[in-house]
């Protein structure tokens, strides 16, 4: 054997070039190869060459390229299929020869080359030429794979010797060639251990199922390696449904009766032979395993052909009935998954029919209202299909896809009145009489088909024009119908009715009444005021409008109401359409308004007369007319009366108060300030002004006592009833003191302003009253201004506790127990309010 052998790096070498020979061999019939020399480049559908595929295979019915750049004709002639370019001067392809008959293939290798022109370099004349020594070679030998012996072995022997005088040799050493010839002694493999393969069921004779390959590591091309391909077993064991070429390893159908619903998968046991398939060649196998693929072969069918269902009236998208069907094809795939239509009985579209995903069954809905008094029952018909289309076969077979009929009965219901149509029409003249009786709206029972036992109540009247007979439904007037009053006036009057059955079941509709108008409006015209100018404009044009229908209105008919004859001689009408007139003036009239009557009377005689003032105006445009008759036409409002009266008023407001503020006093005296607790605020006012002499006939001097008599002075009056009081000054000229009354301990002598009357016993001089007071004044308000210590108080306010009604204290302040005489006790309580007040008009 070879391994035997003493091992040196030759035989590995050997050994490894026919190991890469042996694995590019194939396991087919190679005819010679062909070369064709062609340019570098060549363009689509040019011929090649041509091949003698007769030479190879006679009986060849199916011929191939093996590289789509080219393409071979019956008659061996081979053409570029695309431009080809040789890149690298060489380029290889091969071309398939079957007989199918015989199951042969063999194969013819092509070879394109592109050839250079090699230029020879001529040799120069001063080269040498020499000869050379014609050599002799020894006879090849060659020895047995895996030889037995006995070793050594021996291949040849040779007896050579040659040297020159001086010793040397005379020739180069001889290789000696030694041939390793093959022994079968590879078996051929698979590439794979186990090839999975699919193919759809119901396929064609002849289907290319798949390839399986062998390598053989002998010698190539030898009978070592020509290998041979055969199915050696199939399971399960049903008749042969495949069957492989035995030189390309092509598995193919050999029946289209595959049916995945009886097998789905098979398991074939592959033989490889070398020696071309001689029962002494060596042998692999592999295991072949063939998925047969769905196909939408099986039609579904239903379990029934006919099926039944009820539901109730009115009732909607409810499911009222499963329909299962039957498919052998693989679930959950396109070919088993059912697709449900309603062919016949769904006119009115009241049904639905879908598929439940899960079951695969078909649910009918109802998806529209039926009703029992229209049809007590509804037949259709439902077919169904698949998601998927059918094969071929399946097709020519089923001309129509599978029906059944589906009886839908319908349930009676009680559903009450019916309010069909929705809406009613009627006519009503207008301006009709109240109490008016009109049929109205009308409902029915369904099932009774009659408007009996039905009430009537109205739900919606948007003017109040009518009522409704609870009975019949008849409409009656309750006012007088004025189709003007509708706004827009052509729409119609709706009038929302409610009927009710005895079940207190009801409906609504809507009753819409069409007023027919009649020629109850006269036409007017639109304008009231115009304004022309002179000599500018010769007329103005003036229009009307009737809101009656336009058959009692236009044409109108303009003319001058019976004036006087001044008129009508310098104004004259003439039509301009039927809703428009022209007037026009004498060129001789004066500028000035005038009012003109014009009546307008429409196509039934209804006329009516309104006064037009007309302004003839010497202007270019009429806003000219119009600015000035504006301005000259001004009237004052009661608003604009009132507003100047308040002005009046607050003027002499003023012109008092600077006249009281001259007359006050003539002399200001500095007294501290005194914030009374902020009851008055300090005037600006410089001075009083100087001392004026009013209009009194005297002074009188005041007695308070506690009987509550009332005293008058020309500065104010008051009551006393005890305990403290409280005078208000007031500067001023000639004033009007009346008498106040007042209850209780503190009192307030308010100021008393009025006009130049006089009242007696109560009017006195200024000037005699102020040299009275005056001393007074001064002393209290200086002995206000100290605190008990008799020092001088600060200038803040002094915070005093009430003691409450009836206090034998009486007053609070330090002026309080200074007695004086004539009766002016009381300037001694009048507080701190008066300190300010005493400032304001002592003369300083």
């Amino acid at each position: 054997m070879a391994t035997a052998e003493p091992r040196v790096p030759g035989r590995r070498a050997l050994r490894a070039l026919l190991l890469t020979v042996a694995v590019f061999s194939f396991a087919c019939d190679a005819c010679k190869k062909v070369i064709f020399n062609v340019p570098p480049k060549l363009e689509a559908d040019k011929i090649v060459g041509r091949v003698n595929l007769k030479e190879c295979l006679r009986s060849a019915d199916l011929i191939q390229s093996g590289d789509p750049d080219f393409r071979v004709l019956d008659d061996g002639s081979v053409y570029t299929a695309s431009p080809v370019v040789l890149s690298d001067e060489k380029r290889s392809f091969t071309i398939w020869l079957s007989d199918t008959k015989t199951q042969t293939q063999k194969e013819i290798k092509v070879l394109l080359e592109h050839q250079k022109k090699v230029l020879r370099k001529r040799h120069t004349k001063e080269a040498v030429l020499r000869r050379s020594k014609r050599r002799w070679a020894p006879i090849p030998c060659s020895m047995l794979e895996n030889s037995l012996g006995p070793f050594p072995l021996f291949l040849q022997q040779l007896i050579a010797y040659a040297s020159t005088a001086d010793g040397y040799s005379a020739d180069l050493p001889l290789p000696l060639p030694i041939r390793v010839e093959d022994e079968n002694d590879n078996h051929p493999i698979f590439t794979e251990a186990i090839y999975n393969f699919e193919v759809p069921e119901s396929s064609k004779l002849g289907t290319t199922v798949g390839v399986v390959c062998a390598t053989d590591r002998d010698e190539p091309d030898t009978m070592h390696t020509r290998l041979k391909y055969s199915i050696l077993e199939q399971t399960p064991r049903s008749p042969g449904l495949f069957s492989v070429h035995p030189s390309t390893g092509v598995i193919t159908t050999v029946t289209h009766y595959l049916d995945r619903e009886t097998v789905d998968k098979y398991s074939l046991i592959m033989k490889v032979q070398d020696m071309d398939g001689q029962n002494f060649g060596l042998v692999g196998t592999s295991t072949c395993i063939i998925t047969v693929k769905d196909s939408n072969d099986n039609a579904p069918t239903f379990k029934q052909n006919t099926y039944e269902a009820s539901v109730e009236e009115n009732a909607y998208n409810v499911e009222i009935l499963r329909i299962p069907i039957e498919d052998k094809d693989l679930i959950n795939t396109a070919n088993w998954r059912a697709n449900f239509t309603i062919l016949k009985g769904n006119e009115n579209e009241h049904f639905k029919i879908s598929t439940d995903k899960e079951t695969n069954e078909g649910v009918l809905y109802v998806v529209k209202p039926l009703n029992y008094e229209e049809n007590h029952q509804v037949i259709l018909e439902i077919g169904v299909g698949n998601e998927a289309p059918f094969t071929r076969d399946v097709a020519l077979r089923m001309t129509t896809m599978n029906r059944a009929l589906v009886t839908v009965h319908v349930r009676d219901q009680d559903e009450g009145p019916e309010c069909s149509p929705a809406a009613q029409y009627i006519r009503i003249t207008e301006n009709a009489a109240v109490g008016s009786k009109i049929n109205g709206y009308k409902a029915y029972d369904p099932e009774t088909k009659s408007s009996n036992h039905l009430r009537y109540k109205k739900l919606n009247d948007p003017k109040g024009w009518i009522t409704i007979d609870e009975i019949s439904g008849s409409i009656i007037t309750s006012k007088i119908l004025d189709r003007e009053a509708m706004a827009p006036r052509n729409e119609l009057y709706n009038i929302t009715v409610l009927a009710i059955d005895q079940d207190g079941k009801s409906c609504t509709g809507t009753l819409a009444v069409s007023i027919e108008d009649m020629n109850d409006n006269p036409p007017e015209v639109l304008q009231s005021y115009v304004t022309v100018c002179k000599p500018k404009m010769k007329y103005t044009d003036i229009s009307a409008v009737d809101p009656d229908e336009p058959i009692h209105g236009a044409p109108f008919y303009f003319s001058l109401a019976n004036t006087s004859p001044e008129t009508n001689k310098i104004w004259t009408l003439t039509k301009v359409n039927d809703t428009a007139a022209r007037l026009s003036y004498w060129k001789n009239a004066e500028s000035q308004e005038y009012s003109v009557p014009i009546t307008v009377k429409d196509r039934e005689g209804q006329s009516t007369t309104k006064i037009l003032t007309v302004n003839l105006c010497d202007c270019t445009h009429p806003s000219q007319c119009r600015a000035a008759r504006r301005s000259a036409g001004v009237i004052l409002g009661k608003w604009a009366i009132l507003a100047i009266l308040l002005g009046i008023a607050l003027l002499f407001s003023v012109l008092l108060t600077l006249v009281c503020g001259v007359v006050g006093a003539k002399k200001r005296k500095g007294f501290p300030e005194d914030l009374a607790q902020q009851n008055l605020i300090i005037s600006n006012t410089e001075a009083p002004g100087d001392d004026k002499v009013c209009s009194a006939n005297g002074f009188m001097t005041q007695t308070v006592n506690n009987s509550g008599q009332g005293f008058c002075g020309t500065m104010g009056s008051g009551v006393k009833n005890g305990g403290q009081e409280t005078i208000e000054m007031v500067k001023g000229g000639h004033q009007t003191l009346e008498s106040c009354r007042g209850t209780g301990h503190h009192h307030t002598l308010d100021s008393c302003r009025g006009g130049p009357t006089e009242v007696d016993n109560c009017r006195y001089t200024y000037s005699e009253w102020h040299s009275f007071t005056q001393p007074r004044l001064g002393e209290k308000l200086h002995l206000c201004n100290q605190n008990e210590d008799h020092v001088p108080s600060q200038d803040y306010v002094l915070t005093y506790n009430y003691e409450g009604r009836g206090s034998p204290a009486g007053s609070v302040g330090c002026c309080s127990e200074k007695q004086e005489e004539d009766g002016l006790d009381f300037l001694n309580n009048l507080g701190a309010k008066f300190t300010t007040l005493a400032e304001t008009c002592t003369k300083r």
